[in-house]
């Protein structure tokens, strides 16, 4: 295998028993700490009091076969990668991983907002994070980097929270929603915005299925004039400007007419787990939408104009994680080397653990070396100031 200065994971979670860290809730807000419970089937989840149980399932069985994968009961006793930070750090090696940038996939939407009481709700949160900050992460800070969770029950607390993070010295933070806690960019924003940049503190965003749409089925996705939008028609724009350029480039269009690369031109996120093959054919199309229908957008809807075109501001302002994607890698020029993060989804069933490297040395045949230290660990380094 060529060598490389560093292989760093862009894309991998940390899906811990709750035994691990809810000693850290505070007394007052015990009760809403995460038990694991066994359903039915024998698998085993994670609930909180009164909330719907969320099931650990196949995602933790990296290393199993694909025949196999879906086959086995998920438990975290025989998890790979839900272990304590000692384990990690030998799954690591066994990969031939460096270090790993990690999503949470238990907290937040999944598990922890179905607390009702907001207090309760961002008490849970910051032991969590305190946990991954001061006894998860200290094992090896320079080779585990999970990310800390934003609440999503509005501004004040996601400031909040994104300054205990960086005051714990977490390397950066992961959304579910804007900081306003909806699914649209607002105004309100801008404190969260400017701190992260004032803090130095990376802000990324876990696709999953390579859509980066925040709002949910009800919420519309630009914030149209007053009585533009007619009965039956709730979200005219997100028809036209997705427009065969499909909604993996949704958030970064929404902020793009929300004025926040404007106003930050500094600003960037990172979007993990988003494949990145589609990219070029995706700013092809949007720009072209952006031609055909602004003029209809700005005068029936009060969207828009914008000072640069949207794929300016998706090239310059946000990154992408991909896993195995040698069409995208191909392509990279066309998207911009400095702009792509290899992940090894580590520990769940779309990587290839223990056999990443074997699949990297396929995927990347005849790049430069050059190129391929910044996909596989230069810009995750640059991006979350990992040698700062």
């Amino acid at each position: 295998m060529p060598g490389t200065s560093r292989v760093i994971s862009g894309d991998s979670h940390i899906d811990l028993n709750p035994d691990f860290w809810t000693h850290r809730i505070p007394a007052k807000w015990q009760e809403y700490a995460p038990r694991v419970v066994t359903l039915e089937d024998g698998n085993e989840a994670v609930q909180i009091k009164d909330g719907r149980p969320w099931p650990v399932g196949f995602l933790m069985h990296a290393g199993a076969a694909k025949e196999e994968n879906h086959r086995q009961l998920g438990s975290f006793a025989n998890a790979v990668g839900a272990g304590s930070p000692e384990q990690r750090l030998r799954e690591q090696d066994v990969d031939g991983v460096d270090a790993e940038i990690m999503f949470s996939a238990v907290g937040n939407m999944n598990v922890f907002r179905q607390i009702k009481d907001d207090e309760g709700y961002c008490a849970v949160i910051r032991a969590y994070n305190a946990y991954l900050a001061e006894e998860y992460a200290a094992a090896a800070p320079k080779r585990l980097i999970p990310l800390g969770i934003i609440p999503t029950c509005g501004i004040d607390a996601a400031v909040a929270e994104l300054e205990a993070c960086a005051r714990s010295g977490l390397k950066g933070v992961q959304i579910d929603k804007y900081p306003n806690g909806s699914g649209r960019p607002l105004s309100e924003d801008d404190r969260f915005w400017a701190a992260s940049l004032d803090l130095r503190t990376p802000i990324s965003y876990h696709c999953g299925q390579g859509v980066t749409r925040m709002t949910g089925p009800t919420e519309q996705t630009f914030s149209y004039k007053e009585g533009s939008v007619g009965e039956g028609f709730p979200d005219p724009m997100k028809t036209w400007y997705f427009r065969f350029a499909g909604e993996g480039i949704c958030a970064p269009v929404q902020m793009a007419f929300a004025g926040v690369w404007d106003r930050f031109p500094n600003l960037q996120l990172y979007w993990g787990e988003t494949m990145i093959g589609w990219l070029p054919y995706a700013l092809v199309q949007v720009d072209s939408n952006y031609d055909r229908y602004r003029y209809m957008s700005e005068e029936m809807y009060g969207v828009g104009p914008l000072k640069r075109r949207p794929s300016e501001y998706i090239r310059d302002n946000n990154l992408w994680g991909f896993l195995s994607d040698p069409f995208g890698i191909r392509l990279r020029n066309d998207i911009g080397v400095d702009k792509i993060l290899w992940g090894s989804d580590f520990p769940h069933a779309a990587g290839d653990w223990p056999h990443s490297m074997e699949t990297v040395d396929e995927d990347f045949a005849g790049v430069p070396q050059e190129e391929r230290d910044l996909m596989l660990g230069g810009n995750a380094a640059r991006f979350f100031h990992l040698d700062a």
